[in-house]
């Protein structure tokens, strides 16, 4: 006889977003069920590859209260310190620059953490099989139906899933949105994102670096270490996220390590001294995405099946978890007070939730881009002035500060670090 599951939700998808949902709503004591295509990588730690995600401090908390921070096979590097400044490849950049520091914020917390992303996952493959309301399913086709009262998933091979709601992680294709007829409206910024890492001779000191250049932004971001990198010449080390127009792009991806330091060194500029390509080189056309709807029958979208934006402000992921936060606390209170989890007057309140965060993110990456994104002179200008005038004005600094961080007025549940209790 083949198995029946009933769950209060079924995640389609088991990235980093998705696998935090269902250790989320399963934390919670809820039963739920998660799903992938992709085999989950071995629990092993893989070879240093040279990706690393930027977690928010309202985003930590959510790992954390899901069971997954601590989790995490080493220490994440804090980011205690951001510098933001304006230029050109090769030159000096402008001596009009905005600084933040953490301690300014008051939380006595620094604005984020690098987590690799071989870590995260490690952390996630932990988590899950410790969970008892939890399922996994990977590798694994699944076949959705959605009814008005409940989805069932069908497992090739595998049980068959009945649950309250099902959930879209499967990311930008994500096949759910297509299947609900979910219009989707998409902004190419003819660039390429170049992401990886790099060891350099001088420590980090937890400072994090966005330089605005003609072509694109270009993030340092600090990694802890020496983690399998380090070396006596090169002893510390830092990610990359490179925006770059494609044609410049694909020609950097070819170049030999030394000639791709070169270029890295020319953006950064000297405070890190030499430098070295360490692990892979990643790249990835940038666009934005916007789903019309985050809500269809008995499904909600999550992370980037309802949404992408462009990675100049570092927000993509912790956008996403952001939905995990507003979906997860909406699905909760309504089991508590036994409302259907899956029912009109839940979706409706989760879009409502996160439709306009998301709507603000996708809006300001796309005005930064399209401000910083130039080299006509009295743009320059005029946003170097103003960079340095955000410098100058404590509370606006402090708004943005925050706003890196996650934080908000009257944040309250789990990213403003409510404990679940399950």
């Amino acid at each position: 006889m083949t198995e029946t599951l009933d769950v209060t939700a079924c995640v389609i998808g088991a990235g980093p977003v998705g696998a935090t949902l269902a250790a989320t709503l399963a934390a919670a004591g809820l039963p739920a069920a998660v799903v992938d295509r992709a085999p989950l990588p071995p629990m092993e730690l893989p070879e240093f590859d040279g990706r690393a995600y930027a977690i928010a401090l309202t985003s930590r908390r959510l790992l954390d209260a899901a069971g997954i921070w601590a989790r995490l096979p080493a220490e994440p590097q804090a980011i205690r310190h951001i510098r933001v400044r304006d230029g050109r490849p090769g030159a000096r950049p402008s001596r009009l620059g905005l600084d933040f520091e953490s301690a300014e914020v008051g939380t006595g917390e620094p604005f984020g953490w690098m987590v690799e992303a071989r870590a995260l996952r490690v952390a996630l493959n932990a988590a899950l099989p410790r969970l008892p309301n939890l399922r996994a399913f990977a590798p694994a086709e699944a076949t959705v139906t959605r009814h008005l009262d409940q989805a069932e998933i069908r497992i090739a091979g595998g049980p068959t899933i009945r649950a309250r709601l099902v959930v879209g992680a499967e990311g930008r294709d994500s096949p759910l949105r297509r299947q609900a007829g979910i219009p989707v409206t998409r902004w190419d910024y003819g660039q390429l994102g170049l992401v990886g890492a790099f060891a350099h001779e001088k420590p980090h000191r937890g400072t994090a670096l966005e330089m605005f250049l003609p072509n694109g932004p270009f993030a340092q971001l600090p990694l802890a270490g020496p983690g399998g990198f380090g070396s006596a010449g090169f002893p510390h080390a830092s990610a990359y996220v490179w925006s770059e127009r494609t044609d410049v792009a694909r020609r950097a991806l070819a170049l030999d390590d030394e000639r791709f330091g070169r270029e890295l060194a020319r953006r950064l500029g000297g405070h890190l001294g030499g430098v070295r390509p360490i692990g892979g080189r990643w790249s990835y056309p940038l666009s934005a995405l916007w789903a019309q709807r985050f809500t269809d029958t008995r499904l909600a979208l999550v992370g980037d099946a309802a949404h992408g934006i462009h990675p100049i402000a570092g927000q993509g992921l912790n956008l996403g978890f952001r939905d995990v936060a507003a979906l997860a606390e909406e699905v909760i209170a309504a089991v508590s007070a036994n409302e259907d989890p899956g029912g009109a007057a839940v979706l409706a309140r989760y879009q409502a939730r996160a439709r306009p965060d998301a709507m603000l993110m996708l809006g300001a990456t796309h005005a930064l881009e399209k401000l910083f994104g130039n080299d006509i002179g009295p743009v320059r200008l005029a946003r170097r002035l103003g960079i340095a005038a955000v410098d100058r004005i404590p509370a606006l600094k402090r708004a943005f500060a925050e706003r890196a961080m996650g934080m908000r007025p009257g944040l309250t549940g789990l990213l403003g670090g409510q404990r679940l209790l399950g």
